[in-house]
């Protein structure tokens, strides 16, 4: 997985500055126009405003108020959300753009290449562009369908325990030209004794032939991006499960997946590195990573309820395009209610924020 998405010369992410939208091969709430970024907008606004806010009685209001605020887009691409949501705040309240330092990280040089272009009239906030978080920031962190593309550990459970899923080159087929060889999978011992600790630590009980994918990289990433925070927000956006429902007999199967052209299959040995794969993130681990670095978990909802607490009903009704952006947005059984919205803060209380005003609901 690791090779077939992020191999700097063939994994499928390393090789192009975009992958979504109509014609790429998956749709994320950035295609669906600008209107997702004009509601995160909303949301960056209130939470910069919060880490502006004097932190003693000793700091003047108006010194804090000037005070920069990093804004960090993490797995960025060619930047777009971050330049919808920095136009955004520009018209919306233009103290807080011009106190932000955006910084991109993007592991894709081709997507880095093209992030200043498609920030364009708001590249004056552009600090930074590279493959690695800042080593300290104070702000806002967004990280939009991030952790559910990290490679991650297949295991399967067997009467005898626990085995792990490997893949390795079959010569043997009859079919196979002399020297060609496909890819297939294998089972052996865990890799790590840190596959069944984990499991253990989400207090999870697998029965025998259940397969579930674990992501220690999200849970190290989500650690490691807590512990850069000084102060500020971490706002996570994915699709995913608590432990509870990710890893039971409804995902018995495990959630491995792969886009092409619109479509999804369980083929994720074919054609490395020209489709997407993907897995279902667990999010009582990655909060709990997030708890263990000193963050605090502020709420976990529904992508749709997030956005109806940011205003998304109050949008221009009367503008088709709009109206049609929102729906889609908010639709149940679609990109509302398969996105969760994982809010994480750090040194900043527990705040009544805007995004969490229309309650917070998981479904």
């Amino acid at each position: 997985m690791e090779l077939a998405l992020y191999d700097s010369e063939s994994g499928y992410y390393a090789r192009a500055a975009r992958r979504s939208g109509r014609a790429g091969d998956f749709f994320t709430s950035v295609d669906v126009g600008a209107v997702f970024g004009e509601l995160l907008a909303r949301q960056v606004i209130e939470m910069a405003g919060l880490v502006q806010s004097p932190v003693s009685s000793l700091q003047s209001s108006v010194a804090s108020r000037q005070s920069p605020v990093d804004f960090v887009e993490a797995a960025a691409g060619n930047g777009r959300l971050s330049a919808d949501i920095l136009r955004a705040i520009r018209a919306q309240d233009r103290a807080t753009y011009d106190s932000l330092r955006l910084h991109l990280v993007e592991l894709s040089a081709a997507a880095r290449h093209a992030q200043r272009p498609t920030l364009d009239d708001v590249a004056d906030r552009l600090t930074s562009s590279t493959p690695d978080l800042p080593p300290a920031f104070t702000g806002v962190l967004i990280a939009n369908e991030l952790l559910d593309a990290m490679p991650v550990h297949q295991v399967v459970m067997r009467e005898d325990g626990l085995r792990e899923v490997y893949v390795t080159a079959d010569h043997s087929d009859p079919r196979l030209e002399t020297g060609d060889w496909r890819l297939m999978t294998i089972e052996g011992p865990p890799s790590t004794p840190a596959l069944e600790e984990y499991l253990n630590r989400a207090d999870v009980k697998l029965e025998a032939g259940w397969r579930a994918e674990i992501n220690l990289n999200a849970v190290e990433w989500v650690r490691d991006a807590v512990r850069r925070l000084e102060r500020g927000f971490l706002i996570l956006i994915d699709y995913g499960h608590p432990a509870r429902e990710l890893y039971s007999v409804t995902h018995a199967g495990g959630t491995l997946t792969t886009f092409s052209r619109h479509t999804n299959s369980d083929s994720w040995l074919a054609r490395p590195g020209e489709q997407d794969i993907t897995a279902h993130v667990d999010f009582t681990s990655v909060s709990r990573a997030a708890e263990d670095a000193g963050g605090d978990i502020l709420a976990l909802l529904d992508q749709t309820y997030f956005l109806l607490g940011l205003g998304a009903a109050e949008l221009d009704a009367a503008d088709l395009k709009t109206r049609l952006a929102v729906k889609t947005l908010l639709m149940p059984g679609g990109l509302g209610s398969t996105l969760k919205v994982l809010i994480v803060g750090k040194n900043v209380g527990r705040p009544a924020l805007r995004g969490c005003s229309f309650g917070v609901r998981l479904t």
